[in-house]
């Protein structure tokens, strides 16, 4: 009788086991075949109706035909019959990585040919950039994996308290020691192909936005029109702001690119994103040479001349960052219907200019 039982329940181990290889045989056979991810990272209230976050202008222009549930995430997942999801993972890099990883490893997509467009407003180094630009990055760089001295104990020869992992002094490498995701270059060519096509786009000049950048007077690319350009992003959940700061994220992001990256772009979230994205190649989930990051500038990272740092945390963001929105929706739409047009050609191989 007991060999009986133990036959009898071997068997309906290896019955059950067989329903879970059939239906796991059934899903992959029925995954939705991504083209294109959009990647925003905050919304405000309602993703319709309401003043918008990231998000929200993809979801009213984008046409999207369905609205999926997505436990593992914060918001919603949107997507169209041609192929094209969008998501929202959250403020800052450990929502960005948590929703990122847990929408790829989603059994009900395939993204082993998914071009992935994260597209957010950010801060801009008033030396590179004007509010409302489009920022194309070729290096997402992490600020958060730092060692950090308060300010106010710092030796007199340190102009802040941030250095490398395990250094001696700012701006070095030498008897440090650091982590191989500090650092991620996109693929160059995807990204002068982007800018290729969106370089010429007329980014328009909101007035009240025209009015605050005429304090940044003697900084020439603070107080142009808003444009397209080139320029690199550093990701930190901490937001940070002010000249000495902002000399330290100039001079880290030349130190942790060999000096080829320039700071032009804050974000709180890309360096955690491209973290679980890179994670996920490993395996084939998704392929990191299909990866654009746009930061649109909604605020200087300095205050105007005259004003201490601590002027930003009243002051408010010009026309309520929509222009810089406005642009992270029309430059990225741009590349997304672009590749769609042409998807026969960069389904297998990635565009360049």
């Amino acid at each position: 009788m007991k060999r009986i039982l133990i036959i009898f329940f071997f068997l309906s181990f290896l019955l059950n086991w067989g329903c879970q290889v059939s239906n796991s045989g059934s899903k992959v056979a029925t995954k939705i075949p991504i083209k294109a991810v959009i990647v925003t990272m905050f919304e405000n209230g309602e993703d319709t109706g309401d003043a918008p976050g990231e998000m929200q202008f993809w979801v009213e222009r984008g046409n999207f035909d369905q609205k999926l549930d997505f436990p593992l995430g914060l918001h919603d997942l949107y997507l169209r019959n041609d192929g094209v999801l969008l998501t929202c993972t959250g403020g800052g890099v450990t929502n960005a990585t948590a929703s990122v990883m847990a929408l790829g490893m989603d059994p009900r997509f395939d993204f082993s040919k998914a071009y992935w467009i994260i597209a957010g407003i950010g801060g801009a180094d008033p030396a590179d950039a004007s509010l409302g630009d489009a920022i194309w990055a070729n290096w997402v760089v992490d600020g958060d994996l730092a060692y950090e001295i308060d300010a106010r104990e710092i030796p007199d020869d340190w102009a802040y308290g941030f250095i490398a992992l395990g250094a001696k002094k700012p701006d070095t490498l030498e008897d440090g020691w650091t982590v191989d995701t500090i650092a991620y270059r996109l693929n160059p060519g995807l990204v002068d192909w982007a800018y290729s096509i969106t370089k010429d786009i007329d980014l328009g000049d909101d007035p009240e936005i025209a009015a605050f950048r005429k304090q940044f007077e003697g900084k020439p690319e603070a107080t142009r029109p808003p444009k397209v350009l080139i320029g690199d992003t550093l990701g930190s959940s901490t937001y940070w702001h002010g000249n000495l700061l902002n000399d330290w994220a100039n001079n880290w992001m030349k130190l942790h690119t060999g000096g080829k990256g320039n700071f032009v772009t804050t974000n709180m979230e890309d360096n955690g994103t491209l973290t679980a994205l890179h994670r996920m190649a490993r395996t084939g989930l998704v392929d990191t040479n299909r990866i654009l990051v746009l930061r649109t500038a909604s605020n200087f990272s300095t205050p105007p001349p005259g004003e201490e740092a601590v002027w930003s945390t009243t002051a408010s963001y010009p026309a309520d960052s929509i222009p810089a929105k406005e642009a992270a929706y029309t430059v990225g739409n741009t590349v997304l219907e672009a590749l769609l047009a042409n998807w026969s050609s960069f389904q297998d191989k990635t565009p360049t200019p």
